[in-house]
């Protein structure tokens, strides 16, 4: 059998991956207006015919850093427009307590009103379809996410990633999304009762949701850079959980 060469072999491989990177079309660095203020974004696009659905992507309280941007990548590997939002006007930090108070000093409302207007954004463009928008974020995102499916009727789908959770009735009654949720049973900030409560609060009002606790994990299991919280298996799954979630919802 002839053996093929060294230099075949490297441009075989080189050829490979600039393929697989066209399925995507970005990072693209993009601005929206919101009550005046301008929010910027880095926006990702399927490769192929669309329009497609789409997804608001929040980032955790580092700020709109490499990781979240990976994710939003991901999801628009699998079909969907992506918005990753920066909350933080271009801050992003591994620092505890820089995070900390950039996230104090970060209203809620005027947070949400930032989402509610990448909405906007996404529904101006000739690529997405305004009826399949939906959100994901994890922890500080996460708890963004929840009120972000409470203040914002349109969206279809929201997947809550140890995050805060809403368990006032009157609150929970004006979501519309379908809602999934994604928790770590060793969480400190999050407790399974939090949980279960949100989940009972939802089932009692009529709407559904589907929430799991992953029994070995505790807060931001699924970030890589939790050296000692990431957890690949339950991340994994939790991965699996979302790409079926939104299928359903945004895709069908």
């Amino acid at each position: 059998m002839k053996r093929s060469s060294p230099i075949y072999l490297i441009f075989f491989a080189l050829f490979f991956c600039s393929f697989a990177s066209s399925a995507v079309i970005g990072p693209k660095n993009v601005s929206f207006q919101s009550n005046g203020e301008i929010v910027r974004g880095v926006l990702y696009q399927p490769v192929g015919v669309g329009p497609f659905p789409a997804i608001v992507v929040i980032h955790e309280w580092w700020g709109l850093d490499d990781w979240v941007k990976q994710e939003a990548r991901m999801f628009a590997d699998r079909g969907y427009e992506t918005l990753a939002v920066d909350l933080y006007r271009g801050h992003v930090t591994a620092d505890p307590e820089e995070a900390h108070e950039l996230m104090r000093a970060l209203p809620q409302d005027r947070g949400v009103m930032y989402l509610r207007s990448a909405v906007v954004y996404l529904k101006s463009l000739k690529t997405v379809k305004p009826n399949r928008i939906g959100a994901v974020g994890w922890c500080m995102g996460g708890s963004f996410a929840m009120q972000f499916a409470i203040a914002e009727p349109s969206l279809r789908a929201v997947a809550i990633n140890y995050g805060a959770l809403e368990t006032d009735p009157a609150q929970l009654k004006k979501i519309r999304a379908a809602v999934l949720g994604n928790f770590g049973a060793e969480d400190r900030g999050i407790p399974p009762n939090d949980v279960q409560a949100f989940a009972a609060e939802m089932l009692k009002i009529g709407h559904s949701v589907d929430v799991k606790e992953y029994a070995d994990a505790g807060h931001a299991f699924q970030n890589p850079n939790n050296k000692k919280g990431y957890r690949q298996a339950d991340t994994a799954d939790a991965d699996r959980r979302m790409e079926m979630f939104f299928a359903r919802y945004l895709k069908q």
